[in-house]
């Protein structure tokens, strides 16, 4: 199980890699501009996209305690996020807060222990039932989140005629 979840961050890390690079290559404007989505314009769901990433962080973590090596690897630098409509050095900060989180998400999962998969993350999120689920389940969660959000990118650059095939079928994350 942890060889999927180790190929599921590296294909996380190289498509929020292919999809910052290609919104970097956006006018400013068409970035920030109103699209409609939850999150409003290009950026707004980006900088959801990484801070969903965050919040993971922040739950596996919890889940394992200080003592865990795994937990260790969360303890990069804090990142925090702007709020509202980004200026451009603003955005240009993204890039490298997305290669350290993705980073620091390929690097925890190799350095879980296989019975930290199964560690209980406490949530409120279902009324209590059940009262936590496995470190595994928000594994996927945290994939499941990304490919939502690079969807919702995605169709947006499809609306602009902007190319964006940065969640086709690749191999360049594969393990070696």
């Amino acid at each position: 199980m942890k060889a999927w979840f180790i190929t599921f961050a590296e294909y996380i890390k190289e498509a929020d890699h292919r999809v910052y690079t290609i919104l970097d290559g956006l006018s400013h404007d068409e970035r920030e501009k109103e699209r409609g989505s939850y999150y409003g314009s290009l950026s707004g769901l980006t900088l959801h996209l990484l801070g969903g990433t965050l919040f993971f962080h922040s739950l596996f973590k919890g889940a394992l305690g200080e003592g865990s090596p795994a937990a260790k690897v969360l303890d990069y630098p804090a990142i925090t996020l702007p709020k509202g409509k980004l200026s451009e050095a603003q955005w240009k900060s993204l890039g490298p807060f997305f290669e350290a989180a993705d980073g620091a998400t390929v690097e925890f999962i190799k350095a879980l222990k296989d019975e930290e998969l199964s560690s209980p993350i406490t949530l409120d999120w279902y009324g209590g039932n059940p009262p936590s689920v496995p470190l595994f389940f928000m594994l996927q969660q945290l994939t499941a989140h990304g490919i939502h959000h690079r969807g919702q990118i995605s169709q947006i650059l499809d609306e602009l005629k902007v190319d964006n095939d940065y969640s086709g079928i690749d191999v360049a994350f594969l393990p070696k």
